[in-house]
Protein backbone atom coordinates (compact mmCIF):
# COMPACT_ATOMS: atom_id res chain seq x y z
CA UNK A 1 0.00 0.00 0.00
CA UNK A 2 1.02 3.77 -0.79
CA UNK A 3 -0.08 6.48 1.11
CA UNK A 4 1.64 9.82 1.32
CA UNK A 5 3.82 10.70 4.00
CA UNK A 6 2.33 12.35 7.45
CA UNK A 7 4.48 14.44 10.21
CA UNK A 8 4.22 11.14 12.34
CA UNK A 9 6.22 9.26 9.70
CA UNK A 10 9.53 11.32 10.64
CA UNK A 11 10.91 8.91 12.74
CA UNK A 12 10.46 6.27 10.25
CA UNK A 13 11.78 8.12 7.23
CA UNK A 14 14.75 9.92 9.35
CA UNK A 15 16.12 6.52 10.36
CA UNK A 16 16.11 4.85 6.84
CA UNK A 17 17.88 7.90 5.21
CA UNK A 18 20.25 7.65 8.21
CA UNK A 19 20.74 3.82 8.42
CA UNK A 20 24.20 2.95 7.21
CA UNK A 21 22.78 0.88 4.66
CA UNK A 22 21.05 2.86 2.89
CA UNK A 23 22.65 6.48 3.45
CA UNK A 24 25.34 6.15 0.98
CA UNK A 25 22.99 5.65 -1.53
CA UNK A 26 20.34 8.76 -1.01
CA UNK A 27 20.65 12.18 -1.12
CA UNK A 28 21.13 13.16 2.49
CA UNK A 29 24.88 13.24 4.58
CA UNK A 30 24.53 11.30 7.90
CA UNK A 31 23.31 14.02 10.65
CA UNK A 32 20.99 14.87 13.73
CA UNK A 33 17.51 14.87 14.44
CA UNK A 34 17.39 18.16 14.78
CA UNK A 35 19.09 18.83 11.44
CA UNK A 36 16.95 16.81 9.13
CA UNK A 37 13.88 18.55 10.98
CA UNK A 38 13.68 21.71 7.82
CA UNK A 39 14.57 18.94 5.61
CA UNK A 40 11.90 16.82 6.47
CA UNK A 41 9.27 19.64 7.12
CA UNK A 42 10.14 20.87 2.91
CA UNK A 43 8.85 16.97 1.86
CA UNK A 44 5.70 17.33 3.52
CA UNK A 45 5.18 20.71 2.27
CA UNK A 46 6.10 19.86 -1.19
CA UNK A 47 3.60 16.72 -0.88
CA UNK A 48 6.17 14.26 -2.43
CA UNK A 49 7.14 11.81 0.10
CA UNK A 50 5.36 8.60 0.48
CA UNK A 51 5.63 5.78 2.47
CA UNK A 52 5.13 1.98 1.26
CA UNK A 53 3.33 -0.73 3.80
CA UNK A 54 2.90 -4.04 3.82
CA UNK A 55 0.07 -5.39 6.56
CA UNK A 56 1.75 -4.52 9.34
CA UNK A 57 4.95 -2.11 8.76
CA UNK A 58 6.26 0.80 7.27
CA UNK A 59 8.49 -1.11 4.81
CA UNK A 60 9.70 1.25 2.36
CA UNK A 61 9.81 5.38 1.61
CA UNK A 62 10.34 7.44 -2.08
CA UNK A 63 9.93 11.05 -3.74
CA UNK A 64 7.68 11.04 -6.10
CA UNK A 65 7.82 14.12 -8.18
CA UNK A 66 6.23 15.70 -11.30
CA UNK A 67 7.30 17.99 -13.84
CA UNK A 68 6.04 20.93 -15.86
CA UNK A 69 5.10 22.77 -18.44
CA UNK A 70 6.02 20.32 -21.42
CA UNK A 71 7.50 17.53 -19.17
CA UNK A 72 4.53 17.19 -16.66
CA UNK A 73 4.20 13.34 -18.40
CA UNK A 74 7.53 12.97 -16.53
CA UNK A 75 7.78 11.85 -12.74
CA UNK A 76 11.19 11.69 -11.20
CA UNK A 77 11.58 9.14 -8.58
CA UNK A 78 13.99 9.23 -5.86
CA UNK A 79 14.55 9.11 -1.97
CA UNK A 80 13.89 5.00 -2.52
CA UNK A 81 14.58 2.57 0.18
CA UNK A 82 13.35 -0.26 1.66
CA UNK A 83 14.11 -1.00 5.39
CA UNK A 84 17.04 -3.09 5.34
CA UNK A 85 15.09 -6.03 7.52
CA UNK A 86 12.85 -6.37 4.30
CA UNK A 87 15.95 -6.21 2.05
CA UNK A 88 15.46 -9.69 -0.06
CA UNK A 89 12.16 -10.91 0.67
CA UNK A 90 10.44 -9.49 -2.72
CA UNK A 91 9.16 -6.19 -1.01
CA UNK A 92 11.65 -4.02 -3.29
CA UNK A 93 10.14 -5.47 -6.74
CA UNK A 94 6.27 -5.41 -4.92
CA UNK A 95 6.92 -1.94 -4.17
CA UNK A 96 8.24 -0.91 -7.80
CA UNK A 97 5.17 -2.17 -9.11
CA UNK A 98 2.90 -0.48 -6.89
CA UNK A 99 5.02 2.90 -7.65
CA UNK A 100 4.54 2.60 -11.55
CA UNK A 101 0.80 1.72 -11.52
CA UNK A 102 0.41 4.41 -8.58
CA UNK A 103 2.49 6.71 -11.19
CA UNK A 104 0.62 5.24 -14.28
CA UNK A 105 -2.90 5.95 -12.58
CA UNK A 106 -2.05 9.54 -12.31
CA UNK A 107 -1.27 10.11 -15.80
CA UNK A 108 2.82 9.53 -15.66
CA UNK A 109 3.91 8.70 -18.76
CA UNK A 110 7.44 8.25 -17.83
CA UNK A 111 9.49 8.19 -14.74
CA UNK A 112 13.27 9.12 -14.31
CA UNK A 113 15.49 8.10 -11.61
CA UNK A 114 19.10 8.24 -10.78
CA UNK A 115 21.13 5.32 -9.23
CA UNK A 116 24.52 5.13 -8.08
CA UNK A 117 26.68 2.79 -10.45
CA UNK A 118 27.50 0.97 -6.92
CA UNK A 119 24.65 0.45 -5.94
CA UNK A 120 24.39 -3.15 -8.40
CA UNK A 121 21.20 -4.93 -6.20
CA UNK A 122 19.26 -1.77 -7.20
CA UNK A 123 20.43 -1.44 -10.59
CA UNK A 124 19.27 -5.01 -11.24
CA UNK A 125 16.23 -4.45 -9.56
CA UNK A 126 14.79 -1.74 -11.35
CA UNK A 127 15.68 -3.64 -14.68
CA UNK A 128 13.42 -6.39 -13.46
CA UNK A 129 10.33 -4.18 -13.56
CA UNK A 130 10.95 -2.37 -16.68
CA UNK A 131 13.28 0.03 -16.24
CA UNK A 132 16.21 0.82 -18.66
CA UNK A 133 19.82 2.55 -18.68
CA UNK A 134 20.00 5.95 -20.61
CA UNK A 135 23.37 6.75 -20.01
CA UNK A 136 25.81 7.88 -16.55
CA UNK A 137 26.17 11.11 -14.81
CA UNK A 138 29.90 11.25 -14.27
CA UNK A 139 30.88 12.23 -10.59
CA UNK A 140 26.93 12.94 -9.84
CA UNK A 141 27.12 12.41 -5.99
CA UNK A 142 30.08 13.69 -3.41
CA UNK A 143 29.89 11.71 -0.51
CA UNK A 144 32.03 14.68 1.67
CA UNK A 145 32.11 12.06 4.44
CA UNK A 146 33.91 9.88 2.05
CA UNK A 147 35.86 12.82 0.31
CA UNK A 148 34.70 10.84 -3.16
CA UNK A 149 32.30 11.38 -5.81
CA UNK A 150 29.65 8.69 -7.55
CA UNK A 151 28.86 8.35 -10.98
CA UNK A 152 25.52 7.54 -11.17
CA UNK A 153 23.00 5.57 -14.11
CA UNK A 154 19.64 7.26 -15.42
CA UNK A 155 17.53 5.12 -16.01
CA UNK A 156 13.85 5.42 -17.02
CA UNK A 157 10.63 3.58 -17.13
CA UNK A 158 8.30 4.62 -20.32
CA UNK A 159 4.50 3.39 -19.99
Amino acid sequence: MIRQAVSQDFNFIYNLYMHPQVNPFLLYELMDAESFSPIFEALMQQGVKYIYSGYRDEIGMFKLIRLQYRTDHIAYLGGLAIHPEFSGKGEGKKMLKEIIGFAGERGVLRIELSVSVENEKAIQLYEKVGFQKEGVLRKYAHLKSEQRFMDEIMMSFIF
